[in-house]
């Protein structure tokens, strides 16, 4: 019988091109949201809220409210996935910033700019993820509660998302809550189906 074969580790030349590309697709996706007045879900849907109620940026409120997932994180997870998370985050919210100063658009259909931004979040994460990083956050508790517990990330996350869109729904335009639920759905659906343990994890 052939011996199972054991993934080599991740160099650290893999980690940095994961994480541009973790990153960018994830600015990317988030892009496609904020130009047509959508949220997603997460800590970086809860960010995207704050930033349309208040005069601050996401970027500055994505790294803001991720600080104290950082404790979770370091206690639960080591010091190496809380450096990398950190990073990741900072990656992000530096590109959130950076991207409307690079990237316009002129016109996107919102349904469109849902599915898209969606799947484009939803693929930032999974290499994230599988370069044993995430966006903090929520993030961080999903990504604990698989390790622990072998409960799917993408489900903790919709958990989350069901109270984080109950009260975006009470703060903006129902039918934009409604077309970036749709979004949060695609994110989640990619999350819950490329990232499990009994498929993907460890192979």
């Amino acid at each position: 019988m052939a011996e199972p074969h054991t993934p080599a580790a991740h160099s650290l030349t893999d980690d940095a091109q994961a994480f541009v590309l973790g990153a960018a697709m994830t600015a990317l996706g988030l892009q496609f949201l904020t130009a047509t007045g959508l949220i997603t879900g997460q800590t970086a849907g809860l960010a995207v809220l704050l930033s349309y109620l208040t005069p601050l940026s996401f970027g500055a409120v994505f790294f803001a409210v991720n600080l104290p997932f950082y404790i979770l994180a370091w206690t639960q997870l080591g010091a190496r996935f809380t450096l990398k998370t950190a990073i990741a985050v900072a990656m992000v919210s530096g590109l959130a910033e950076l991207f409307p100063l690079l990237i316009v658009f002129d016109r996107v259909d919102p349904v469109t700019a849902a599915i898209l931004g969606g799947a484009c979040i939803g693929l930032g994460l999974i290499v994230l993820f599988r370069h044993g990083a995430s966006l903090g956050g929520v993030g961080v508790v999903a990504y604990w509660a698989q390790d622990r517990f072998g409960v799917q990330a993408g489900w903790v996350q919709l958990g989350f998302d069901a109270v984080l869109f109950a009260a975006a729904f009470l703060l903006l335009d129902p039918v934009m809550v409604g077309l970036s639920l749709l979004g949060a759905v695609v994110v989640n659906l990619i999350i819950a189906v490329n990232h499990r343990r009994d498929r993907y994890i460890g192979r």
